[in-house]
């Protein structure tokens, strides 16, 4: 029957696993040897096992399907982390090897020794130890069904010496669920939303990442009650496209008339989406389906909660509305979608060919115009994100992917190498800040090592983008966020990757080109604006009173330039009353 190490390759390839992202050594020795004996499956060596649980979220994320990554003893696993925090939060099914010290070790503070079944649990649904063979192949498809049937990480420890024992049980086969089954509402549920949805003049919809799948249901419902259409960062790439109702994302990173639509609405559905951001709903007169119950109402009080999947549920109450006839409310925020792009979203994409430095803004309008029409693009937590979610447009076929919930830097690249692997034929986009990859700088190795036609963009402004933001609203002058600039361009090439850095927007355009239509990985360093902040939709009086006190400080000491620049650079970015 082989090893218990064998067994447990076994059986993730009855899973559908082609793949474990890690680094090799010690306690792990006897699965990587496992690996090296089986076909079918493959050991992607990664930089750091961080960046492998990164990897393999994204995986997950683009296949649908369990991804695996793995972590040696001590270190090893404890470098996981991150990752896994990202991916059970993401809602990725993910499963991860902690391997461990000798079995007879455990509990003498030995060399490299940690607990992995208690590190773990906050960030998965299951975490479990082998302790024996008598374990297998159980314990592992419990595990697998963990992070499947729950989307979600699930992790097993499994100690060296016990994983190089004999197999006690035959691996035989067993059918994994895959596809979890559509939560149908009940019908009271059903009947009571529609009946909301006739008496409000006024209907807005919010749409998540739960609004996958249901496109053209949302579209019908806001059609039948003439309904503007908004999005939060995770419904962008789900909602947004052949969306003639649209009016934008809500929510820090926000643009359009979304918070205003809401605002003004008799009643609010939120469709499918966990946004934590409460001060931008209106926290009354909102309808809330979800197909996980343990979401509803968590974030504002609610005057009907329905649990079910957003598609269905959707399916059922058309059975029941009425057709609205009045479209003054929605007329008037499509209105104030439009005013608000023309005014603000738009505003650093036009004659900007001589500003130096380059508006990132404009670095992202021509990769949406260059881009393949089902890239994958991977992004840097920062102000990468409010880049992608502002200039990317999504189509049903692109993706975007980040850290969208958990706000780790350094996701984008070993993102990008996950969703590579995943999809080999499709272009795949990380759009890193300087700051994010600087923190994960090896993986660039991994990229070569495994010649991954990975394209990664640098939007190098040599600061902590968000980090300064943050500061300002509240009040403080920029400290600690800028740094020495770096020549990200040389670095790459110095790793035997093509690479160009970019100073003068009238070469974006030539640059971004080449490197998407390169056949091998490519890295292009643009030097762009650290004044190039963004405002959510929606200025608070604190928030412009914190504005005001950053830069009143920073002007006594001494920085007067340094707040002119900054400015100057957001004058025309301030949302209009």
């Amino acid at each position: 029957m082989g090893t218990v190490a064998e067994q447990f390759i076994e059986v993730l390839l009855q899973a559908g696993v082609r793949r474990i992202y890690g680094v090799v050594g010690d306690s792990l020795n006897p699965v990587v040897d496992a690996v090296r004996r089986t076909d079918g499956i493959e050991w992607v060596h990664v930089r750091n096992e961080e960046a492998g649980a990164f990897a393999a979220a994204a995986e997950a994320q683009v296949t649908g399907r369990l991804a695996v990554c793995a972590g040696s003893c001590g270190p090893g696993n404890t470098h996981l982390v991150q990752g896994l925090y990202d991916a059970h939060r993401t809602g990725a099914p993910v499963l991860a090897l902690a391997s461990q010290i000798p079995s007879t070790q455990i509990g003498s503070g030995y060399f490299q020794e940690t607990h992995p079944e208690r590190l773990f649990v906050d960030c998965s649904h299951y975490c479990e130890m082998i302790n024996g063979p008598e374990q297998l192949p159980r314990i592992v498809r419990t595990a697998i069904q963990h992070a499947i049937g729950l989307n979600g990480v699930a992790v097993l420890t499994l100690p060296g010496d016990t994983a190089s024992q004999e197999a006690t049980h035959p691996t035989g086969r067993h059918d994994f669920l895959v596809r979890p089954g559509i939560v149908r509402p009940p019908s009271d549920q059903v009947e009571q939303l529609a009946q909301a949805l006739d008496r409000a003049g006024k209907v807005m919809l919010f749409c998540g990442a739960g609004t996958r799948n249901a496109h053209g249901e949302v579209m019908e419902l806001a059609h039948r009650v003439l309904s503007p259409v908004g999005h939060a960062l995770r419904g962008k790439e789900w909602i947004q496209y052949d969306n003639p109702f649209d009016v934008g994302m809500s929510g820090l990173l926000g643009y359009g008339a979304c918070y205003e639509a809401m605002q003004a609405a008799d009643l609010v559905v939120l469709l499918g989406t966990d946004f934590p951001y409460e001060p931008f709903l209106p926290g009354a007169r909102t309808v809330q389906v979800d197909h996980d119950a343990s979401r509803l109402g968590r974030r504002t009080p609610l005057e009907l909660a329905v649990h079910g999947d957003v598609g269905e549920t959707l399916r059922l109450v058309l059975e029941k509305v009425e057709q609205k006839t009045d479209r003054t409310y929605l007329n008037d925020m499509l209105r104030r979608h439009t005013r608000a792009l023309e005014g603000v979203v738009s505003a650093y994409t036009r004659n900007i060919e001589k500003h130096v430095p380059i508006h990132p803004e404009y670095v992202a309008s021509v990769l949406d115009d260059l881009a393949a029409d089902d890239a994958v693009f991977t992004v840097d937590t920062g102000m990468c994100n409010v880049w992608a979610a502002r200039y990317l447009t999504p189509n049903g076929r692109r993706r975007v992917m980040g850290s969208f919930v958990h706000g780790s830097m350094a996701n984008a690249l070993p993102h990008a190498i996950g969703a590579q692997f995943a999809a080999p034929a499709r272009q795949v986009v990380s759009l890193s800040g300087d700051g994010g990859l600087g923190m994960l700088l090896g993986e660039l190795l991994t990229v070569k090592l495994h010649r991954l036609p990975v394209k990664i963009l640098v939007f190098n402004n040599a600061s902590l983008g968000m980090v300064r933001l943050e500061m300002l609203v509240d009040g403080l002058p920029s400290f600690e966020t800028d740094h020495e600039a770096v020549d990200f361009a040389a670095i790459a090439r110095g790793a035997g990757i093509a690479a160009v850095r970019v100073e003068k927007p009238a070469d974006v355009r030539a640059a971004l080109a080449t490197a998407l239509a390169a056949p091998g990985p490519y890295l292009v360093d643009l030097v762009t604006d650290p004044n190039a902040l963004s405002l959510p939709p929606r200025i608070t009086p604190q928030q412009v009173k914190g504005f005001a006190l950053a830069a009143g400080k920073t002007v006594l000491t001494g920085g007067v330039g340094k707040m002119v620049d900054l400015a100057r650079s957001n004058l025309r970015n301030i949302p209009r009353p």
